[in-house]
């Protein structure tokens, strides 16, 4: 089997969840995840979709954040209709393409605002078919500022999707920041006992906060969760989803370079709703190097 980060559009085609969950496991802590938020109708570049952009900047996975599952719409990606943009972008990427959807618990205290969204970003059973019917390839239960998310709805809400969907598509779960609730703030946000009910309800990959990006979220914390998840077999994906994204070069490779030393088996870079190309590429040299990082940039999807 293929290591993803050798694999091209062809080949991912002819992967199942396992293979797939198999070669980033391989790729050894050399799998980059690029979030794009889709906030606004522009992309970044007119007339280029982001996801085209981060493809190009070394990313190997794609997440999209603020993606309504029953209402695709992708700035500048063209489809016959709603249903097919995912595959659109998969065409155009040749890449894994993957969702957040928010465990939106009713009865969470929240700190600051509350912000309603859509069924369709939120999890559920539903929304997860869904996600798997317009062709995504991974879930992420996690949360955004303000949505009421906690860490006791995220395992519901594993249970009831990996109950709806089986192993259909990959499963993913764990905050990269508070959220907003109380309950979750600080080195609360994870623990090995989270970690174990996450993956006894059915999570393939285990998000955890990046060293540096949550308070109280050392190096050390993130190494000890990591290594219990690897433990216990399942994968992890340290997260920057707290804007540090955003941040100087030395600030980026920095923490790239302790999530590796952590043992990180996919490492997620936000986007902080800014233009953050550059540190995409900071990321990738320091993780994989410069041949590995311009192999990912340079390959066609029609490969």
């Amino acid at each position: 089997m293929k290591r993803l980060l050798d694999c091209f559009a062809s080949d991912l085609k002819k992967m199942d969840k396992k293979e797939i969950l198999e070669s980033i496991r391989a790729s050894e802590g050399r799998i980059i995840c690029a979030e794009t938020t889709l906030v606004s109708d522009r992309p970044i570049l007119e007339d280029v979709s982001d996801a085209e952009l981060k493809s190009c900047l070394g990313a190997d996975m794609i997440l999209y954040n603020w993606l309504d599952v029953f209402h695709p719409s992708i700035p500048s990606v063209v489809a016959e209709n709603a249903e097919n943009a995912i595959r659109e972008v998969k065409k155009l990427t040749g890449r894994l393409i993957g969702v957040n959807l928010e465990p939106v618990d009713e009865g969470a205290k929240t700190m600051g605002e509350i912000h309603k969204i859509s069924q369709g970003r939120q999890a559920s059973a539903r929304s997860a078919k869904q996600a798997v019917k317009i062709g995504l390839d991974y879930i992420l239960l996690t949360g955004n500022p303000g949505t009421g998310v906690t860490n006791k709805e995220i395992i519901n809400s594993l249970k009831s999707i990996k109950e709806a969907c089986g192993d259909e598509i990959i499963l993913m779960a764990g905050k990269m920041h508070a959220a907003g609730s109380p309950e979750d703030a600080g080195e609360k946000i994870i623990s090995k006992e989270l970690i174990k009910q996450f993956a006894e309800a059915g999570a393939d990959v285990i998000c955890i906060p990046a060293p540096g990006t949550v308070p109280g979220i050392s190096e050390q914390f993130v190494r000890e969760m990591i290594s219990y998840a690897h433990s216990i077999g399942a994968l992890t994906m340290t997260a920057i989803g707290t804007s540090q994204e955003g941040a100087g070069k030395e600030t980026i490779c920095k923490i790239a370079l302790m999530c590796k030393m952590c043992g990180a088996d996919i490492h997620h870079i936000g986007d902080a709703n800014v233009d953050n190309t550059d540190n995409l590429i900071f990321y990738g040299y320091t993780v994989r190097g410069v041949r590995h990082t311009l192999k990912s940039m340079a390959k066609s999807p029609n490969r």
